[in-house]
């Protein structure tokens, strides 16, 4: 049987941590996209004021194998 799979970028923001943006954004990515299969961290980045880290950010390459 084989399958195919397509890819959409997603850019995901977190005050929490990187961990918790990609977390968050697999979430919401499985909330609209049938059959999330995996994900790839294409960039990270971080907020910061005053010299203190305030926010994460991930931009998300998400896979998904499409319906027959």
């Amino acid at each position: 049987m084989s399958s195919v799979a397509r890819v959409t970028t997603i850019t995901v923001r977190s005050e929490k941590s990187f961990e918790d943006a990609v977390s968050v954004g697999i979430a919401r990515a499985a909330q609209t996209l049938r059959h999330v299969s995996g994900a790839w961290v294409k960039e990270q980045k971080v907020e910061a004021t005053e010299g203190r880290i305030t926010a994460w950010s991930v931009v998300l390459e998400v896979s998904f194998v499409l319906d027959d």
